[in-house]
């Protein structure tokens, strides 16, 4: 029997420890290694939303039924244009028919909740080396023939991405952006809210037992003083930009700012190392796309991997195989996240009247609004 493919895998967040299962489902075996010992990799104060495609690989993986008790659904998602004062909201019968047997339009998750399931399962596979809190090239000495495939899943400031000599293109916004858990009072615990407002998109996710985490964009000056506010301070300031039926009662944690940029790398492999997740791309967080679209990194990868591994795609094809796969699905999300932020963070007479048109198309044609939930849900492409 030949022995199983191998990939390094640089960076254990919650993309590399993903592709790690992933491969591994693929018939490879894997090594993951990350300067940050597993308490740390728990620790980060925030939530993800989860699209369609990221559920169906979560599926795929077996990993869906060791996460759906902690997973928020929500069932409808209310979009805002406070700029115009128009609305429309989306819910289950606007998703594309394949997604329609499942009653949520998305799912709210936890960093720890995911991490310590991703982490659980990374240890209980046989295929996983795990060199964890070790320095980032750990194993390089230790293997006696190079791996088949190195993949960076190691951040926006990926070392790996370097190290391969790989370009990287990035224009940051006008903005920044501070997340935040609070409880809520006006709205059910299974409904998301989208508001798009001069200074910036504002998202209010469902956490489950009246708790929501808020997602604010604004400017970076904003941003920062608002992380220095007291609890009360604070929450005046969000009851003030919020609609009025939603109402803050209480701070869950400390309010962080963090910045925003468009970011891309022009070639997502050279030789045998591929970019996956935030190594190769950053959008704005409107619209929650972020993880999805890191997600669907790895499912392409997984997918050409299993065909490497049968034999029905040379391994020295799979890294160029994966960047033409994944260009135009990058391309397109990218376009569009930048686009709802720039149309909507502006009172340009023009494009008022180009929103009021598109706001009056959500509300009154059932066909566009299945559209632009779909390429929500399911992203820019077909996988």
């Amino acid at each position: 029997m030949a022995p199983l493919l191998h990939a390094r895998l640089q960076g254990a967040g919650p993309s590399g420890a993903l592709t790690a299962l992933a491969l591994v489902q693929a018939g490879w075996r894997v090594t993951l290694v990350d300067p940050q010992p597993p308490d740390q990799l728990l620790q980060r104060d925030r939530a993800y939303a989860l699209n369609h495609s990221s559920a169906r690989l979560l599926i795929d993986l077996g990993l869906w039924p060791d996460l759906e008790p902690v997973l928020t659904p929500f069932r409808s998602l209310e979009l805002w244009d406070r700029g115009i004062h128009r609305r429309v909201r989306f819910t289950t019968r606007d998703l594309p028919a394949s997604c329609r047997n499942v009653a949520a339009v998305g799912w709210i998750l936890q960093h720890r909740d995911l991490m310590a399931v991703l982490l659980q399962h990374l240890n209980a596979s046989q295929r996983v080396t795990l060199l964890l809190g070790a320095p980032p090239q750990a194993g390089e000495g230790m293997e006696s023939t190079p791996p088949d495939l190195v993949v960076a899943t190691d951040g926006v400031a990926s070392p790996t991405r370097t190290l391969a000599g790989l370009p990287w293109w990035q224009r940051p916004y006008r903005q920044a952006c501070l997340t935040a858990q609070v409880q809520l009072r006006g709205s059910r615990d299974d409904q998301a809210w989208e508001l798009f407002r001069p200074e910036g998109p504002l998202a209010v996710l469902p956490l489950g037992g009246g708790r929501f985490q808020v997602v604010w964009s604004a400017s970076t000056a904003t941003c920062r003083s608002l992380e220095a506010l007291a609890p009360s301070a604070f929450l005046d300031r969000l009851a003030g930009v919020l609609p009025d039926q939603l109402q803050p009662d209480a701070l869950e944690d400390q309010p962080r700012a963090f910045p925003v940029a468009l970011g891309l790398a022009p070639r997502l492999w050279r030789g045998r190392t591929v970019l996956v997740g935030e190594s190769g791309h950053r959008c704005h967080p409107v619209g929650g796309q972020g993880l999805n679209l890191c997600w669907r990194d790895t499912t392409v990868l997984a997918l050409l991997a299993g065909r490497a591994a049968r034999g029905e795609l040379a391994v020295g094809r799979l890294a160029s195989a994966y960047g033409r796969r994944r260009r135009l699905d990058l391309l397109l999300t990218l376009s569009a996240t930048d686009l709802l932020v720039r149309l909507y963070s502006n009172r340009q007479p023009l494009l008022l009247a180009l929103r009021q048109l598109a706001m009056t198309l959500l509300q009154r044609a059932p066909g566009i609004r299945r559209l632009s939930l779909r390429a929500m849900t399911l992203g820019g492409v077909p996988i």
